[in-house]
Formats: structure tokens, C-alpha cells, sequence
């Protein structure tokens, strides 16, 4: 099959959704380009469907890659047969092929090689042909002092060493094998003696096993942690009943001596050669399958946090709370800029508190400041406490995640931008521009930094980086970018463009001021057609010549517009401003062989509110008064929180008290929930009940259940036992049943059966 039609099946695709693609993507389309102006030559596919069909792609085309690699080595060596080379081109896994090429890999010396050089191979294929001839006589002839065969058992036990080579490298047995090792075997993890106390964070792994094709990523990453740590002994145990009896029934053919010279060297093959080699290949698929689940969930962390609600161009202070250093202040306008910094103690006694405050309310009237951005690292909640008893009138007072800043702080990209700056201050301001704009300013920071992941060091970089560079692309280019303010880290985001077209635009911009229109983005030196088809329709530009430049319309379709607008007889800022007039827009009469109706329809979406950010609209929230640590907290708490972090086994929430609390799974909701996603995102705002708090090992565990907890019932219960009499047997039991039988008669009469 061709790629296409492999890839059409798999995806239940039409062929020629499938070619398109593979075309624009050659042409140098990127996804959300192709997702959002293409609809109509891709049957309108979303950009999760383009990128599997382009993730497949690349998979194909490394298989093929590695199937030509084999095919010369194979021509190479003279051992490429006619039947061969069909199983190599037939193959469709990279597993299959590897199989079929173990045989021929060439490999240092084995016992099975050096047993051949010894000649032994004749023996060998006497042997496992089984057909009655006496092999204790034949291996006679095999002695031979010269090669060191002494005797006919040595020469047996060389045959052996040949046929147990052969059947662990036999393709069909492989694949067999490998099947059963997946649909049967387990983890099984154990302590290292003597470590319990250094592995306390691993002890649900002390003495655990579970079975390998349901075992779930978070776990599987867990344990190969503990394992790297020597921490853990982690072992594939998979009994020798489930695979034996496949090599028996594919290679013993009888009872007789050659059949137990096969069993033996069949037992010996699959100990010393094929269980070690599919316990290492099971290790590969179930780390891939982990890393694979691990990188989406995290990718998925990425995408909220990045697309969470902004502020909007508001005039902040931020603070970076801090005990004995104090706490850095900054001052920003609406455009991000720092106008002002200082360093204020309001925890290092009275005086300096009343100093504090008083430097705190000077800045607010000077510049006017409208929103507070405290972070949440060290000291956060004090000095949200400190800030909230100000009682400012008017302003904003928001806790933000500060994960990332540090390393924003001392990154060369803050150094570029506050070159005569300390970390302090740029930390300080990174915490002011992600309450602005969290997207905006997140996109400095490596996304593997910004504090949603938990094994994000675990699992393949590469694939890793390629996921979260997708993520930040999408989110990007689906909020779109002021062309005239936004930073060059942003606009390498932009579709067509990159590190070195987003340095060009800012350069161009510096020189020759703000842009007045897109079509002007054609004077930036290097930025090409392609370039400008890719990325105009992502760039806005407000209050812009054309008010088309202000939206997502795409410039290719500007005198579709202005055709409407003409049919009307009315302008194009009228088509923007009057309802009444898109109305009256027939869409079908506007479809043509090029533009179709979901092009159409995204037209006049665009038209009644253009350039609209698809993010939600920002929440003023904050945490309970007086529970500003972990030893504040009690069983049964019903307490505000932020969701900060989303995992396959629950989510991770800020209650405030420098420790996030886990919402397991299963306190999710009041009912099943297979991924939390269904019920929660990163930066959501969450009501949690605090169901156990475990100081020694820093573990808090929450509920969203609307329920009354398990924790809460059985403290009920036993507060019932001790504080109700017990009841005492009456004298009249018949006028105790009626008294009963009335009382439910009554109940029964009041709210029904």
C-alpha cells in the first residue's frame, strides 16, 4: 500500500484528504494554516487530525528508510532471497522488520557463531530435522581435537548452542512471544533493602506488581524513576507456562533423542537469549506507549496554561514576595513596559510593614495602578495578606503562578530585554506580564519549566520538545499577535515565520515604525510570498487602514469581502459594525470553485467580531483567610482552590498553602470519570474538601465531590457511637412496632412512597 492509502485506512480518512495534506504540508504549509484557510481542500480537518496524518507520515517514511538500510545490507552479504526480500518489503512495523533482519545483524561473537566456525552447523540441522537418525552416533564424526571438540557431547552442546540462537531469532516465534509478554506479563516492583527511608516517596512501589497492558503511564514513568534512583528493582515477569508450549509445539516434533536435544537447546534459547531480548523490547514499547501518554498529557497542561484568561492591557504592579530579602516591586503600564522598581519589607517587623505600605499606596496613586500580581512562591500568602489589608479601593489583587520565572530571569532573552536590570526586577516583571497576558509572556519560557508537567524529564526529549512546539504553535496562532507590539519570541510562533522572519519584523518595525496595514509586511527584507500567505491572516493590526487588518480574514480573501460589502451598497467598516447588514450576506451565492461554505462561515464569524480572542474572560479569585499553611489545614476543610497541574491519575490544586493537594480520579466528580479532563483544566477555579493531610510525606488529598466524604461519614459515625444512649430492649415490643408502623405511615403520607 502507499502511504496514503495506509494512512487513509488507519485514520478513516478519504485517500484524498489524505494527499492534500501530504501535498500542502510538502509545499511548506504549516497545520494551523492548513486548518484554518484550507477547510475546503481538506474536508475541513482539524489540526489534531492533520498532525496525526502528518506524525504518520514521518513514521512511514523512517520505516521505509530503515527497510532500504536492511534491503542493501541484506544484497550486501549475499543472503537476500527472492522470499526474503517480500517479508522485508511486506513488513509493516519497525518490530517486523528488526525480526526479520536479526538473523543476518551482524553481532559480535556468540556461542552460536563460534559453533559454527567448529563446523557444527551440519549437526545442528540433523538435529532439528528429527527424523529418527541416531544423533549420539553422528555427533562422533564431529569430534575433532583441532577445533576443540573433544567429544560428542561437546559437539552436542555446540549444535544446541546453534539451534537456540536459531529459534530465538525466528521472526514468527518473535512475534509470537512478543504478544504473549504483552498480554501477560507484569511489573513487578520491590524496594531495595535497606533504602525504604530514601525511597518513602516511592513506598506504594515497595512490593507491587500489576499487568503490563493496562498498566498506566504515570505509573510505569514512576517506577522506572525509582528504578534509575536505585531506588526500586523493577522486573517483567511473564511465567514460562504462557510461552513455552509456543516453542514446543513450533519446533519438537517427537519423543526421541534429537526432539530432547531440541527441547534442551529450545530451554536454553529462550532463557539466555529470547526472554532477556523481549524483556528489553518490552521495556522500549511500554517506556514509548508511557512517554507517548505522559508527552499528550502534558502537552495538553501547556495548552490551557498558555491559553488561560488574560487580564487585558492593564496598568499592574507586581510583586516577587520574598521574608528576609523583601519583596521586589515593579511597576508596568498597559504595555507591559517597566516604569518603576523598588523593594518593600513587610515581614521584617512593624516599622517596616507601615513603610511598606505606605510605598505601596504611593505607587498605586502614582501610576495609577489598577491589578496587584503577587507570586506564589515563598512568603505569597503573607504578603497577599499583607496587600488585602490595605483595603485598596479599585484595584485587582491576583495570585499568580510564578513556575518559570526564575529561569525566565536569568534567561539571555530577559537579559536582552532589561539588559540593566538584576533578576529580581525581570522576575518581578514576568509575574506582572502573565497576569496581562499569560500566552504572551509564557512563550519566553521553556514550556518544560513552567510548572504543569511531573515526568517531563522522564521521557523522550525529542518527541517531547516536537509535541510542546506543536502546543505552543497552536495556541499562538489560534489567539493571533498585534503585529505592532507583540516581541519577537511570540512572532516566531507565527505560522511562515520563525526565530529569524519575527527578528526581521521587529528590526523593520524599529526602523520604519508601526505597520499601517498587512500588505505592507511584504517590505520586511526575507519575508516572501509563501511567508506572507502563511502568517498575515495570524497578525492583527488594530485600528489599521484596512478594518480587515484588525481580524482573522485572510488577505486572499479581502475582495470577497469588498464584493459583499459592493453588493450591499455599503462599506466594509459597515459589514463590521452593523449586525443587520451581515445579516442580509446570501453565503451561497459566494461560493465558488475556491471558497466554500466553511470558509464562508468563518468570514462572517470574523466580521461580526473580528480579531476576537478565543480565550475566556479573566476571574478575580482568592484563597481562604488564615490558611496560609499546610498545618493549617483540617480534615473536612472546604476550601477555594486553582487547578495547577492535570495528570492521568487526578489533578493537582492550589489551596494556598505552598503544597499542592491531589484531587485523585476518583474525587473528581460524584461520577466515573476516565480522563480528568472531562471535569477539570489547568488554571480552572475549584472548590476541593481536604480529605487527609500527610505532613510527614507533604501529601495532601482533596475532593470535589459534592457528596459528603468517606473521611466526614465515618468521623459522623463515631461521634453517633459515643454521644447517642444505646437503645434498651422495651417491655412492650407490639406498641413499639405500632409507634413505628405510624411514624412511617406519616412519612409515607407526607413525601409519598
Amino acid at each position: 500500500m502507499t502511504h496514503e492509502i495506509r494512512i487513509s485506512n488507519e485514520l478513516a480518512l478519504s485517500e484524498r484528504q489524505v494527499s492534500v495534506v501530504l501535498g500542502l504540508l510538502a509545499e511548506g504549509a504549516t497545520i494551523p494554516f492548513i486548518a484554518r484557510y484550507r477547510k475546503e481542500m481538506t474536508g475541513s480537518l482539524d489540526e489534531v487530525q492533520l498532525t496525526q496524518i502528518r506524525d504518520r507520515s514521518q513514521q512511514l517514511q523512517e520505516l521505509d528508510k530503515r527497510r532500504e538500510s536492511i534491503l542493501k545490507s541484506l544484497t550486501d552479504q549475499g543472503k537476500l532471497t527472492p522470499e526474503l526480500e517480500q517479508q522485508v518489503n511486506a513488513a509493516e512495523t519497525m518490530a517486523n522488520l528488526e525480526d526479520l533482519y536479526l538473523p543476518y545483524k551482524p553481532k559480535r561473537k556468540t556461542r552460536a557463531s563460534i559453533a559454527r566456525e567448529k563446523g557444527l552447523e551440519p549437526l545442528a540441522q540433523l538435529i532439528l530435522a528429527q527424523d529418527g537418525t541416531n544423533i549420539t552416533e553422528v555427533a562422533q564424526a564431529f569430534i575433532n581435537s583441532d577445533k576443540g571438540i573433544q567429544d560428542a557431547e561437546e559437539a552436542l552442546a555446540g549444535a544446541r548452542d546453534i539451534l537456540a540462537e536459531t529459534i530465538a531469532e525466528d521472526a514468527a516465534i518473535r512475534a509470537q512471544v512478543r504478544q504473549v509478554f504483552m498480554e501477560k506479563g507484569l511489573f513487578v516492583s520491590r524496594v531495595v533493602p535497606g533504602k525504604e527511608e530514601d525511597a518513602i516517596k516511592y513506598k506504594d512501589y515497595y512490593e507491587w506488581s500489576e499487568p503490563l497492558k493496562t498498566a498506566p503511564s504515570h505509573r510505569i514513568l514512576a517506577m522506572r524513576r525509582g528504578e534509575k534512583e536505585e531506588l526500586l528493582y523493577l522486573d517483567i515477569d511473564v511465567p514460562e507456562t504462557e510461552v513455552l508450549p509456543l516453542l514446543d509445539n513450533a519446533y519438537v516434533k517427537g519423543a526421541g533423542e534429537a526432539s530432547a536435544q531440541v527441547r534442551m537447546a529450545m530451554l536454553d534459547g529462550y532463557k539466555r537469549l529470547l526472554k532477556p531480548s523481549m524483556e528489553t523490547e518490552i521495556r522500549m514499547l511500554t517506556r514509548q506507549r508511557a512517554d507517548e501518554e505522559a508527552i499528550r498529557v502534558f502537552a495538553e497542561n501547556v495548552r490551557q496554561l498558555l491559553l488561560a484568561a488574560p487580564l487585558g492591557q492593564k496598568r499592574v504592579m507586581a510583586i516577587d514576595p520574598g521574608f528576609r530579602t523583601g519583596c521586589k516591586t515593579v511597576c508596568l503600564d498597559e504595555q507591559g513596559a517597566l516604569v518603576e522598581h523598588t523593594a518593600i519589607f513587610p515581614h521584617t517587623g512593624a516599622a517596616k510593614a507601615e513603610e511598606a505600605a505606605k510605598t505601596v499606596r504611593f505607587l498605586i496613586e502614582k501610576h495609577q495602578i489598577q491589578a496587584i500580581a503577587i507570586g506564589n512562591g515563598t512568603a505569597g500568602r503573607e504578603t497577599e495578606d499583607f496587600i488585602r489589608k490595605l483595603a485598596l479601593p479599585g484595584v485587582t489583587i491576583v495570585m499568580v503562578n510564578e513556575s518559570g520565572a526564575s529561569i525566565y530571569s536569568a534567561s539571555h532573552v530577559a537579559r536582552e530585554e532589561f539588559p540593566d536590570h538584576d533578576v529580581t526586577v525581570r522576575g518581578a516583571v514576568s509575574i506582572g506580564r502573565r497576569l496581562v497576558d499569560p500566552l504572551a509572556e509564557l512563550v519566553k519560557i521553556d514550556p518544560k519549566s513552567i510548572g504543569v508537567g511531573q515526568y517531563q524529564h522522564d521521557v523522550d526529549q525529542a518527541k517531547l520538545q516536537s509535541a510542546l512546539d506543536d502546543t505552543v504553535i497552536s495556541c499562538v496562532n489560534a489567539v493571533g499577535v498585534e503585529l505592532n507590539t507583540a516581541s519577537k519570541q511570540i512572532l516566531s510562533y507565527i505560522s511562515g515565520l520563525g526565530p529569524s522572519l519575527a527578528q526581521q519584523i521587529v528590526n523593520f518595525r524599529n526602523t520604519h515604525g508601526a505597520f499601517r496595514n498587512r500588505e505592507s509586511l511584504k517590505n520586511v527584507p526575507r519575508l516572501g510570498e509563501k511567508a506572507f500567505e502563511q502568517a498575515a491572516g495570524f497578525l492583527r493590526i488594530r485600528n489599521a487602514e484596512n478594518p480587515l487588518d484588525g481580524s482573522a480574514v485572510h488577505p486572499e480573501r479581502y475582495a470577497l469581502v469588498e464584493q459583499m460589502a459592493t453588493d450591499l451598497g455599503c462599506r466594509v467598516a459597515d459589514l463590521l459594525r452593523e449586525e443587520k447588514l451581515r445579516k442580509q450576506i446570501d453565503l451561497k451565492k459566494y461560493v465558488s470553485d475556491t471558497v466554500g461554505l466553511p470558509t464562508l462561515r468563518d468570514i462572517l464569524a470574523e466580521l461580526a467580531k473580528p480579531g476576537r480572542d478565543p480565550r475566556e474572560q479573566f476571574e478575580q479569585f482568592s484563597f481562604t483567610e488564615g490558611v496560609n499553611s499546610v498545618g493549617d489545614l483540617r480534615i473536612g476543610m472546604r476550601l477555594p482552590g486553582i487547578v495547577t497541574n492535570i495528570t492521568a491519575f487526578g489533578a493537582f490544586v492550589d489551596i494556598g498553602v505552598h503544597q499542592d493537594g491531589l484531587v485523585h480520579l476518583s474525587q473528581l466528580a460524584n461520577r466515573y470519570i476516565k480522563d480528568p479532563n472531562e471535569v477539570v483544566k489547568v488554571q480552572q477555579k475549584v472548590m476541593v474538601t481536604v480529605t487527609e493531610v500527610d505532613q510527614k510525606r507533604n501529601r495532601i488529598s482533596l475532593s470535589m465531590k459534592t457528596e459528603p466524604q468517606k473521611a466526614e461519614k465515618s468521623e459522623k459515625r463515631e461521634h453517633r457511637k459515643t454521644e447517642r444512649p444505646k437503645y434498651r430492649k422495651t417491655e412492650s415490643p407490639k406498641r413499639e412496632e405500632s409507634d413505628m408502623a405510624s411514624k412511617l405511615a406519616a412519612l409515607r403520607s407526607k413525601f409519598g412512597s
